[in-house]
């Protein structure tokens, strides 16, 4: 890496850009951007990971290639937020998502809980992870962010999120925070437009900026652009990824940071519908974005790189602009020693999921369950009563959510507590014929739990009018508890006993199981405000 200034353009330009591929091994597709391009970095998504094993031969693989390749390791990159998202779900130790862990309430615990991440991420040869999420959640609607917050206040997700940037680094995870300047205002989610937040500078100072603020103090070692239009610091159209005025006007000078910049995926339809990918990662780089992530078409990868090599080759970028990247991205390679390759999978037994960080992870869930309201008395559950439990699942992805096949339900995790419990699994939104069979369903219980779930920006229609309905019974001791989003209570802000888990993991359930069951007390705090109505 010493002699990186006799590379030609075509090395430098390489380390300038992050893919994806499609895979449990590696594809010629990105084995070729290794050889012929010199590709800076991967992103791993669940489409790449199988068990432990197979992911750290996957990144001894990649790094292996690489260094046949060139001189500089590879970033291997992974979303590995905890909670919701989690590309990595089985076989290591999932940490609880942002909200959960904001309505725990504990900076020490966001710092445990991302050091075991980080740790275990480095045993599987994964050394950056694009996490923390830093933005403010003050927008109940917001469908792309919510419980990957750690709520509205933003002093609080400051603290908590450099807590975590902490963690991480310690672990020799490089921390990315993210969505600079913020998404946590929008209303629309980037992956399928672009959004626009339209307050002015001193709201996005007081608010949206401290938590970025913050952990550029504290030295987080990367930050990621969000797709967001902030007229407030752009007076073009320009999402904050392509702008000069926020990445080097407002990140760079005025709040000091000359860290690494990753952009988020140009292939988003915030930046691929409007500027296209080629000229998205050339604008990305003139505003002095110094990683482009293109996470998963190969041509749209080498047009990228292509582009951006004849943009400095035309005169738009110099070659200076792009040296300022390469040694960014080199130093930060060196710091975080990303020469390092992932752990031999025979030496991985024992390594991950041990008993001392599930206890912390078991603390840290626990302590964020948060009972909202219980005017009718209708906790603990009676162990004695037969207990109806209604649990919605997603059973379609998005970019953002994606399918788990999960058999740790709240059904599941409730039957050690009471004597008889029967599940119905329902889909985020079940249509008026299901809604109907469900109510027939609870004939003769008089104890019902319904977990909802909603990963958008407000819970579905069919989930609304199931729990209206079931209230509207005579008789009937109806718990409702939120799986993911604590708005959904904003739905049916009558309904008497409400709790909120943040998230849907077997650890999230089995606490929550517990709360319900009488185990232990609900000790979590909302970390963003619902309705007064919702709430009283």
């Amino acid at each position: 890496m010493r002699n990186w200034k006799k590379w030609t353009l075509e090395q430098k330009v390489g380390q300038l850009f992050m893919a994806g591929f499609d895979g449990l091994t590696p594809t010629d597709g990105i084995l070729d951007l290794i050889r012929e391009n010199s590709l800076g970095g991967v992103i791993y998504f669940r489409r790449n990971i199988g068990d432990p094993e197979q992911v750290a031969r996957l990144s001894q693989t990649l790094q292996e290639k690489n260094a046949e390749a060139g001189d500089a390791p590879l970033f291997i990159a992974i979303d590995q937020e905890g909670g919701m998202v989690s590309r990595i779900d089985r076989d290591v130790t999932l940490i609880p998502g942002a909200m959960a862990l904001g309505a725990a309430g504990s900076a020490e615990l966001a710092y445990q809980t991302a050091k075991i991440s980080g740790r275990e991420l480095r045993l599987l040869g994964i050394n950056v992870n694009f996490a923390p999420s830093l933005d403010v959640n003050n927008n109940p609607l917001n469908p792309v962010i919510g419980v990957r917050s750690y709520g509205e206040d933003p002093a609080f997700v400051g603290e908590l999120g450099t807590a975590a940037v902490r963690g991480y680094q310690e672990a020799g995870v490089a921390a990315t925070v993210k969505h600079f300047p913020g998404h946590g205002d929008t209303e629309f989610d980037s992956h399928y437009g672009l959004p626009l937040i339209a307050h002015d500078a001193e709201r996005l100072e007081r608010v949206e900026l401290a938590p970025f603020r913050r952990a550029i103090a504290e030295g987080t070692d990367a930050v990621m652009t969000a797709h967001v239009i902030f007229p407030a610091f752009e007076p073009e159209s320009l999402p904050g990824t392509l702008s000069p005025n926020v990445v080097t006007g407002l990140l760079r000078s005025k709040l000091g940071y000359d860290g690494v910049v990753f952009s988020d995926c140009m292939e988003m339809h915030a930046i691929s519908r409007h500027f296209g990918v080629a000229e998205g990662a050339v604008l990305a780089v003139e505003a002095g974005v110094d990683v482009v992530l293109v996470s998963h078409t190969l041509e749209e990868q080498r047009a990228a790189i292509g582009a951006v090599i004849a943009a400095v080759r035309g005169g738009r970028i110099s070659e200076a602009r792009i040296d300022e990247s390469v040694e960014r991205i080199l130093a930060l390679k060196e710091q975080r020693g990303m020469d390092r390759t992932a752990s031999e999978p025979g030496a991985l037994s024992g390594q991950l999921g041990r008993a001392e960080d599930w206890r912390t992870v078991r603390e840290a869930s626990e302590q964020s369950i948060t009972l909202v309201k219980d005017t009718a008395g209708n906790l603990p559950l009676r162990r004695d009563e037969p207990t109806l439990v209604v649990w919605a699942e997603p059973r379609e992805a998005t970019q953002v959510v994606e399918i788990i096949e999960q058999e740790a339900t709240l059904g599941a995790a409730l039957r050690p507590y009471l004597a008889e419990v029967r599940e119905l699994r329902i889909g985020l939104d079940p249509g008026e014929a299901a809604v109907r069979e469900l109510l027939e369903a609870t004939a003769g219980y008089s104890q019902v739990v319904v977990a909802t779930h909603n990963p958008v920006s407000r819970l579905p229609e069919g989930q609304v009018r199931l729990v209206q309905q079931l209230a509207e019974r005579s008789g009937l001791r109806l718990v409702v508890a939120s799986t993911r989003n604590p708005y959904d209570l904003n739905e049916f802000p009558a309904i008497p006993t409400y709790l909120a888990a943040y998230e849907n993991r077997p650890q999230a359930m089995t606490s929550l199981a517990r709360v319900l069951a009488g185990e232990i007390p609900a000790r979590g705090k909302l970390p963003v405000t619902i309705s007064a109505a919702a709430a009283e």
